[in-house]
């Protein structure tokens, strides 16, 4: 394997196509090396490479635009390539799609030459599953899971037979027995085989089977084809890969780009191993990196690079800052989830000022299911927005047949006697059996599955049915029934007629234009690929972020990534938050913050005041490996230039220890000064300073500002803030 190291396509020179791209990116447009990795960091401008590499190619002779297929994981990045390649000078359309639909089509045109009736296409696993009558739960809600299990299985090529065995060796927990379910998949198959149709997962597997099997389609595919282009490679699954492999035949042009940082969908059948395994797997493979950001501010990456700095996944890279100064980021407690969604609400009217259009900002959380209050809150501010990957809350399906069957009632009917049956309905989908809403994490960590944003067609065209109905149903039905406890809370005796009236005004007449300009409420897997200037990310609380489920250490390192998918989304300012307290449904539990909010503090506190500038002046390196001591530092137990400690860091539940050594009098003294500060300021104790500072000011006992600078999280902004009250307590308690 080479690295970056093979001579060029003829000499670039000076050609038009190079224009603006820095080395690294030149590199990857020009290398020669077949097959190729481009390891491309967010926001490194792999779509643009990509772009470049496919048209210089052509322009110089090396290919010809016809014979390309490129595969991406949307219809939205296929449009878009094709776009900017007829921006750049590509006048033939290349065959750019998703790989379900690119299989499609090449399906369809071998049953033609066969001379045979082509199966009917099933768009969702539930129109045949709902027949078979799967045992435990009933309704749309229980065979969505059935249907994710299904999917699972199919994108890693396991039968019916092979996957109970399957499922044990992957620790995974099926939404029932999987002896059960196994039955159910191969009864699933076999009414496909009987109704001749076929479902999203089969036709990769056909495709790559006809590819592998009959001669005469492969080397008309082949011969169609002779350059072959993979973006977003760390997402692609076992099956997938098998197609890729058999569309390639052996031939070298292969050009595959990914991040191994970005890879967010183990969970579903991607198998990132395919990117980072690529130059030992590939004899004669090439890897280039492209590490230079060129989306966010360094304060944003300080915070990014931070989230990555333990499990990394093999090849992954520093992103390197390449625009100037930003905001640092900052992290905001609130005592509960709504008062969490006012709060978003507030601030982002604040940044709407000035003319600065909604739809520069974001608000992103884990699942779907914790934006509807989101949604709801906005709108009662007047902020126009739109829930990405999803229809309005209205407009969702299980919320309109409710309200259908709720408008066929008098409307003089009490509302009291309607929220039974909609309690009733929303329990309706729970494979349990139970209310959903008992457990705050667990109850959270199932709503997971309501990610639906995985990229592919099968799940865009299929609605989403694999992608965990379930939990999403519930949720949307419990919110539903936390309106109707909010309106009887006003009027005991309020009617059914009263309360759509007001559900209809509160949610839809508000927002004529969220179709324009517009916030997005996104999850953090819809977000991949998109951008904002302004990004909040909410609800950061221990069983979220990480997901509760996610008890692994493969799966709480995808957590990770995740969240520095999420934080790679902001430009030029990144707001953090979590609420104290969260309404399950009917309940509501008190939450803890994300263990790696301590990260983001830390690096925070790092940034503040003239670390800042000297990130922002191109000494981003040695400021970033001062954030990640100071974070080491905590994830070890013993602060930079310390020992092991006593205290929390960050001030949340399964944080780490410092200052063990603290004299505990000057400890408590110090809190009693932070509390009283924080209570002046408005803001949480934390954001004063958190417990892991606390701690290492009262074991290290500062005579000066010198000293107390000297000290993790201490800044000079914080110093100028808080040094005096400081040195004033450490005084005060040594002299007592």
């Amino acid at each position: 394997m080479s690295f970056s190291g093979a001579t060029p396509v003829g000499a670039p020179g000076d050609h038009p196509l190079l224009h603006g791209l820095d080395q690294a990116q030149r590199e990857a447009v020009t290398n020669q090396g077949q097959p190729l990795c481009i390891l491309a960091g967010a926001g490194s401008g792999k779509t643009r490479v990509l772009t470049r590499r496919i048209a210089y190619r052509a322009a110089t002779g090396a290919l010809l635009p016809s014979h390309v297929l490129a595969l991406t994981f949307t219809r939205r990045a296929a449009t878009e390539l094709n776009r900017r390649l007829v921006t750049v000078g590509v006048r033939d359309r290349v065959a750019a799609g998703t790989f379900h639909a690119t299989a499609w089509a090449q399906l369809r045109g071998l049953w033609a030459d066969r001379h045979e009736r082509e199966p009917a296409l099933l768009d969702q696993k539930v129109r045949v599953l709902h027949a078979l009558r799967p045992p435990r739960g009933s309704g749309e809600a229980a065979l969505a899971e059935v249907a994710a299990e299904i999917e699972w299985a199919k994108a890693r090529m396991i039968s019916p037979d092979a996957y109970e065995a399957a499922v044990v060796a992957a620790g995974r927990r099926p939404p029932m027995d999987a002896g059960v379910l196994a039955l159910i998949y191969a009864r699933y198959e076999e009414e496909k085989r009987r109704r001749r149709l076929v479902d999203f997962d089969d036709l990769v597997i056909l495709c790559a089977e006809a590819l592998e099997t009959d001669t005469g389609f492969a080397a008309a595919q082949r011969w169609r084809f002779r350059h072959l282009f993979v973006d977003e490679f760390q997402d692609v699954n076992p099956a997938q890969h098998r197609l890729v492999e058999a569309w390639r035949g052996g031939r070298s042009d292969l050009c595959v780009v990914g991040d191994p940082d970005q890879a967010i969908y183990a969970w579903n059948g991607a198998d990132p191993s395919y990117l980072t395994g690529f130059g030992a797997r590939l004899e004669g493979a090439t890897v280039v990196n492209l590490d230079r950001n060129y989306r966010s501010s360094p304060q944003i990456l300080a915070v990014a690079n931070a989230m990555l700095d333990t499990r990394r996944a093999p090849g992954a890279l520093d992103l390197r800052p390449t625009l100037g100064a930003g905001a640092v980021p900052d992290v905001a407690t609130f005592p509960t989830d709504a008062d969490e969604a006012a709060g978003v609400a507030r601030a982002l009217r604040h940044h709407h000022g000035g003319g600065r259009p909604w739809a520069e900002q974001a608000v992103l959380a884990r699942t779907r299911a914790q934006l509807v209050i989101f949604e709801e809150a906005l709108r009662a501010a007047g902020v126009p927005c739109r829930l990405r990957g999803a229809a309005s809350f209205l407009a969702r399906p299980e919320v309109v047949e409710v309200v259908a069957e709720l408008r066929r009632r008098p409307p003089g009917s009490p509302l009291a006697a309607a929220i039974a049956d909609v309690r009733l309905a929303a329990r309706a989908g729970d494979p349990s059996g139970g209310d959903a809403a008992t457990g705050g994490d667990a109850e959270m960590a199932d709503a997971e599955m309501a990610d639906a944003e995985m990229g592919s067609d099968a799940v865009v065209q299929s609605g989403a049915a694999g992608a965990g109905g379930a939990p999403e149903r519930r949720a949307s039905l419990q919110e539903l029934v936390r309106m109707m406890g909010e309106q009887l809370a006003l009027d005991p005796s309020a009617p059914v007629g009263g309360f759509l009236t007001w559900l209809t005004t509160a949610l839809r007449g508000d927002n004529p234009d969220s179709s324009g300009d517009a916030v997005t409420l996104s999850t953090f897997h819809a977000a991949k690929g998109l951008e904002w200037p302004v990004v909040f990310l909410t609800g950061l609380e221990q069983g979220l972020v990480p997901v509760g489920r996610a008890t692994t250490p493969e799966a709480r390192a995808e957590e990770r990534r995740l969240l520095y998918v999420a934080v790679t989304r902001a430009q030029r300012e990144l707001h953090c938050s979590w609420a104290e307290r969260r309404r399950f449904g009917a309940h509501t539990m008190a939450r803890s913050p994300s263990p790696w909010l301590a990260t983001v503090q830390a690096v925070v506190d790092a940034l503040d005041g003239s670390a800042s500038t000297a990130a922002a002046g191109g000494k981003w390196r040695e400021h970033l490996d001062r954030s990640r001591a100071h974070v080491r530092s905590l994830s070890n137990g013993t602060p930079a230039g310390g020992r092991a400690g006593g205290a929390r860091a960050g001030g949340g539940r399964g944080c780490v220890e410092v200052g063990e050594r603290a004299d505990p009098a000057m400890l408590a003294a110090l809190r009693s000064w932070r509390a009283s500060a924080a209570r002046a300021a408005g803001v949480p104790a934390f954001v004063v300073l958190h417990d892991a500072t606390l701690a290492v000011v009262a074991e290290a006992r500062p005579g000066d500002r010198h000293a107390l600078l000297a000290l993790p999280g201490m800044g000079p902004v914080k110093a100028e803030r808080y040094g005096e009250a400081l040195l004033a307590v450490v005084a005060n308690s040594g002299a007592a």
